[in-house]
């Protein structure tokens, strides 16, 4: 069972914040309110028993009295008490709602949720809470079942708990939570378990007991006569001190939290102990002796309030609930030392109050209870037996005037209100309940309940005879008009039910049921077809009932409009399924023909029937046609009349496809095409067209346009030249796209190439023109043919084509023009997609020969010593310009150059030399002269010829000592018309006389050669090298070098063994991971030492020993810990030490586990409150440091 919740709150409504403590510094005791429910066959009233204790904090006229209601039951939250509880909302899932319920110990109960699944697409989710937070879901077993069901009729979800053996604990607030996408509805309700029921009856008035004096409880009320008795179980839990001393501090509101927090199961009997618990009593400055916290007096008595004070001159005052009481001859004050007293006279009820008396500053408190003398009863009630609507008049008679009695009928009580058909009035010690017009609902057995007794009687109303002076009639009425049922009876005041067809009817706006006296009539103002059946009218309270026959008739009728088709066309998609559906009415019901022209459409034909069933028919074509449109005629005949309709059907389909589109105009990357509109449109207008075209060899089409082409022609763009294309088109009209029309014939998309560029007059003369120009910078794929010439006289626009065919070349000489004029020239390129856009010449020509000064443009290579080895072929052009044409000499050393050794041939513009086979006597300057006219320009070429160069001309040896030999040469006498660029020098052993080489490119005429083997005598070479390379031949030594032997000794070096002992270094140290949890994560790092050390893994500082989750390997100094499914609460500071003899040494690293839990898993999985706090606190701040 949950635990009581607190509520506070003032006699206006206001909830208090705080209990202020009394005169001796501890909480006053707030007002305990039990609720006893009797045994079902006393009625089902709640008596509440309430005693408010005092509260000494302040006046009570500044507090007003404080009642705490301790609730044992989970409800409305304890500050929601007293709010006004506004209406719920309307439920947007729930048709029927969970309600709430009661179970014995030990029984069963069932609790049904019901959605409408109509609008939702799939089911919806429902979730179980007992109070505010715990899941049901996870509860599941052998005391509690969850069900779900769907009728796929009704489509609704019905949703079951049940609950199997009930136990004491299972009572309180549930809750039915229901969630679809954005949709949301709840509904709470209330299960109340009770013990099995007992007989003993409970005295109320046994427990307004007070306890015994001199106890340290003494004055206070014992309410245990009205608990249950039950057995008492032992506390298991026994809360820690730290958790008592938190409780003791905390807020009533927080210890629900705290109990949940720290496990405890029994709050209940926590809170009793802590009630209980010595509280330290402070001693009163004012009062020797305080008012004892309640007194008790009879009705009519007198009682004395005694306080006893420490300072008699201190000013005394009396209050009753907060109202300082002033001295009458009901209140009496009187002094007696340092006693003070106030008589009360003459109790009554209006004195049953909160009393305190302040002192000073001080004050204390007391209830006073005035306690009732039973009111017993001298004369009871006596049975009545009578017939309705007659009068009835219970009477009793009590002992005292004035005295409360409570009228019930059945066990519960009667009602008295303004409104209430009965009648309350007491003359004296009389008391009557009065009924004016009696019914057969007052039979029953009526009571009178008193303080000091109760009587009761039994009153019986029955029926008076039911006559009939007009029974109903049986009618027949058309359609449309209205209907009037009428019968009378007596008694004339019964009032009676009417049935159609054995369901009861309603009175609405177009059905009246009107009941005057004796006459019962029942008018409807315009009859319907629902209205015809079996009338019956059933006068209340008798089993007789009066009978009729109501019978409409209707001619037949077509309604057309209930098709909002446009002129009573329906259009249909060729190929898919019409089911035309017509409403009829008629009455009875009238038969139906479907005709199409003269053809009648049967109900078994195949593909095209008719079938009519309650109040329509209908025409179902299973696979329509373009044949199937038309006009459909519907018969309807039945014996009120006959009635026409006509409907049209039109089927659409989609349009033929249209020819095979023409392709008139291609350019580079576009090209133009058109095409004819399709033959047939498909009975919808064309709505546009679609646009494909593919490459010739492929066989994938791409939609060139997304948004419909109106129109019957179109240019594709952004195709690649030189590629052949086909296009194709679709027709599009409302019904959809067309099948693809044919392809067009293939064609190649070519463009011409880009004009000529850098036209320039190359050569003028008295008769011709030559101009030279470079091809064009875009050729495309239709490549290039060549090129056309154009020429006209400045001043006019005629254009003469120099050339009657295309030419290849990027010159031409225009020939025969008249010496002196001046004309414009203009190129054009030629490809398979004709001509370019021309090239001009900026300015004209005049056509006459001008002198030009020669001049020698000598290539940069021959600016400097042209140098080439014997054997090889020269072939040197040196350009120059001159007009007309230069005169060219060549002259070697002063002398003219002989042809038969060198081979000269001069053009227009250049001069080239020529020798096929160089040898060293075509080395020298070459001097070359243009001439034009009087201009002359000269310039020289220098050309070298080389050979390899002859070998050194005498090898020495200068010197032999130890294991080295000093050498001398001199140069060779042949160069090689070249400079020598070094030397190779080679020694050769006297016994095998094989030649190695020593050195190369060496420099200077001697050298020092060394580490030369003991014993051996050698002779040595030198080749001469330039930049043809190595002489063929090398001039040796004469004589040979001989290394003599002389003594030596061998010293043997002494050698100690290495150490290879070392304290441990780690060679690759441990990185910071991140690890997802639940899956495996490794830390690996390699530490070095001899001797062995010893490894040890650290987590957080501490050691890890013998723990199943990590498992740790040593292999060649490599390290690893391998954490077995991690969770957020491995993460942490691992270390690595590794120790041996000569030291230690540690490397550290940050694991991070990804994926934690949340605070329900940590504890199903076992884990310790404070290791639980200790990881969500460290969570909280990781997440803030990011």
């Amino acid at each position: 069972m949950p635990e009581p919740t607190k509520k506070d709150e003032t006699p206006n409504g206001q909830p208090e914040e705080s209990v202020a403590p009394d005169s001796n510094g501890a909480p006053t005791l707030p007002e305990i309110s039990l609720e006893v429910s009797p045994p079902p066959e006393d009625g089902n009233t709640v008596k509440k028993l309430s005693i408010d204790l005092p509260n000494d904090s302040a006046p009570v006229a500044t507090t007003g009295r404080k009642d705490s209601v301790w609730s044992l039951g989970e409800g409305q939250a304890p500050e929601d008490v007293d709010k006004p509880i506004d209406n719920p909302p309307l439920s947007t899932l729930l048709i029927e709602r969970p309600q709430s319920g009661t179970v014995t110990v030990g029984g069963d109960i069932t609790f049904v949720a019901k959605v409408e699944a109509k609008d939702l697409l799939r089911k919806p989710t429902v979730k179980w809470f007992k109070g505010k937070w715990m899941d049901l879901a996870s509860k599941t077993g052998k005391h509690l079942q969850l069900k779900e069901t769907f009728e796929r009729q009704t489509k609704i979800h019905t949703f079951e708990m049940h609950i199997i053996k009930a136990k004491d604990n299972y009572a309180g607030n549930y809750r039915c939570e229901v969630t679809y996408k954005d949709k949301f509805d709840s509904c709470s309700f209330d299960l109340e378990v009770k013990e099995v029921e007992s007989s003993q009856a409970i005295d109320i008035r046994s427990a307004f007991k007070r306890s015994s004096e001199g106890q340290e409880d003494a004055g206070e009320l014992d309410f245990s006569g009205l608990l249950k008795h039950r057995e008492h179980k032992q506390q298991d839990d026994t809360p820690e001190v730290d958790v008592w001393e938190i409780l003791k501090n905390a807020r009533p509101d927080q210890y629900e939290k705290i109990a949940f927090m720290y496990g405890i199961t029994d709050l209940r009997g926590l809170l009793k102990r802590m009630k209980k618990m010595p509280k330290e009593e402070k001693k009163s400055a004012a009062f020797a002796k305080k008012l004892d916290p309640a007194y008790q007096v009879d009705k009519g008595g007198k009682i004395r309030l005694v306080v006893e004070l420490a300072d008699p001159t201190v000013d005394l005052k009396w209050y009753k609930n907060g109202q300082e009481i002033r001295p009458t001859p009901k209140y009496i004050f009187e002094h007696k030392g340092t006693q003070r007293i106030m008589v009360i006279n003459n109790c009554s009820s209006n004195d049953d109050a909160a009393y305190s008396v302040v002192a000073g500053e001080e004050k204390c408190t007391t209830e006073l209870f005035v306690k009732e003398l039973p009111i017993k009863i001298v004369k009871g009630i006596e049975p009545v037996k009578t017939t309705v609507n007659e009068r009835i008049e219970l009477e009793c008679e009590v002992s005292e005037e004035g005295a409360q009695v409570k009228w019930m009928k059945n066990g519960v009580e009667v009602p008295t209100g303004v409104r209430s058909r009965y009648r309350v009035k007491c003359e004296g010690t009389k008391h009557y309940l009065v009924i004016d017009d009696a019914s057969k609902e007052d039979t029953g057995t009526y009571s009178v309940m008193a303080s000091g007794g109760t009587s009761e009687a039994h009153v019986q109303v029955d029926l008076k005879p039911l006559k009939v002076f007009q029974d109903l009639q049986d009618m027949t009425v058309m359609l449309g008009q209205p209907i009037k049922l009428h019968c009378e009876i007596f008694p004339g005041n019964v009032p009676g039910r009417w049935y159609r067809n054995g369901q009861l009817i309603q009175p609405s706006d177009r059905l009246n049921i009107i009941h005057r006296a004796k006459i019962h009539r029942l008018e409807i103002e315009t009859s319907s077809l629902h209205d015809a059946g079996d009338y019956t009218f059933v006068p209340e309270g008798y089993s007789q009932s009066l009978s009729a026959k109501i019978h409409i008739i209707d001619p037949p009728r077509v309604h057309l409009e209930s098709l909002n088709f446009p002129d009573n066309t329906v259009t249909v998609v060729a190929g898919n399924k019409l089911r035309l559906e017509i409403p009829i009415s008629g009455e009875p019901a009238p038969r139906v023909v479907w005709m199409k022209g003269e053809r009648v459409i049967l109900d078994s034909g195949h593909r095209v029937h008719a079938e009519t069933y309650g109040d329509q028919t209908s025409l179902t074509i299973e696979v329509t046609e373009r044949e199937d449109t038309g006009n459909y005629k519907i018969v309807l005949q039945n014996e009120a009349g006959e009635a026409t309709a006509s409907v049209k059907i039109k089927v659409v389909d989609i349009p033929d496809p249209p020819e095979a589109p023409l392709v008139p105009v291609v350019g580079g990357d576009w090209c133009s095409m058109t095409w004819e509109p399709p033959k047939y449109d498909g009975g919808s207008p064309i709505l546009g067209y679609f646009i494909e075209r593919k490459k010739k060899q492929s066989s994938r089409w791409m939609r060139l346009n997304f948004d419909l082409i109106k129109e019957t022609s179109f240019e594709p763009k952004k195709m690649i030249e030189g590629v052949p294309y086909e296009v194709r088109i679709f027709a599009v009209n409302a019904i959809g796209v067309s099948k693809p029309s044919e392809p067009s014939k293939a064609f190649t998309p070519l463009a011409v190439t880009s004009e000529p560029t850098m036209l320039v007059v190359d050569d003028v003369t008295d008769t011709t023109v030559t101009v030279k120009w470079r091809p064009p910078e875009t050729i495309g794929a239709a490549g290039l043919d060549g090129y056309l010439v154009e020429y006209c006289i400045e001043g006019t626009n005629d254009w003469v084509l120099s050339n009657k065919e295309v030419t290849e070349k990027t010159k031409y000489t225009i020939t025969g023009l008249t010496p002196g004029c001046k004309i414009l020239v203009r190129v054009k390129a030629i490809n398979k997609a004709g001509a370019s856009a021309p090239r001009t010449l900026q300015h004209s020509v005049l056509v006459k020969e001008v002198v030009e000064p020669p001049k020698i443009r000598v290539p940069r290579h021959l600016k400097q010593t042209y140098t080439r080895k014997v054997g090889e072929t020269v072939n040197l052009v040196v350009p120059f310009q001159g007009k007309p044409r230069p005169k060219v000499t060549w002259i070697k050393e002063g002398n003219p150059v002989e042809p038969s050794h060198v081979s000269i041939r001069n053009t227009d513009c250049d001069s080239i030399i020529f020798i096929r086979k160089a040898d060293r006597n075509h080395s020298g300057k070459y001097e070359m002269t243009v001439q034009v006219e009087n201009h002359v320009d000269t310039a020289i070429i220098d050309i070298q010829i080389v050979d390899l160069p002859g070998p050194p001309q005498c090898v020495t040896i200068e010197d032999v000592w130890g294991e080295n030999v000093a050498l001398v040469w001199t140069p060779p006498k042949d160069s090689g018309n070249a400079p020598i660029t070094g030397y190779t020098i080679q020694k050769a052993d006297k016994k095998t006389m094989e030649w190695f080489t020593c050195i190369e490119h060496y420099h200077r005429t001697c050298i020092t050669i060394t580490e030369l083997v003991v014993g051996n005598e050698y002779f040595f070479r030198v080749f001469s090298e330039n930049m043809c390379g190595l002489s063929e031949l090398a001039t040796q030594t004469k004589k040979s070098a001989l290394i003599v032997k002389e003594g030596l000794q061998m010293k043997i070096p002494e050698y100690s063994d290495h150490d290879f002992k070392e304290p441990p270094k780690f060679t690759q140290p441990l990185i910071n991971t991140f690890a997802v949890a639940g899956y495996n994560a490794t830390l690996n790092c390699s530490v070095r030492a001899n001797p062995r050390p010893k490894v040890i893994w650290m987590k957080n500082k501490m050691t890890i020993f013998e723990d199943p989750r990590y498992r740790m390997f040593s292999n060649q100094g490599v390290c690893t810990l391998e954490i077995r499914k991690p969770s957020p609460y491995d993460g942490g500071m691992y270390t690595c030490k590794a120790i041996n003899d000569l030291g230690e040494a540690q490397v550290e690293c940050k694991l991070e586990v990804k994926g934690g839990f949340t605070f329900f898993e940590l504890m199903q999985r076992g884990v310790p409150l404070h290791l639980i706090d200790k990881y969500m606190n460290e969570s909280k701040i990781v997440e803030q440091d990011k």
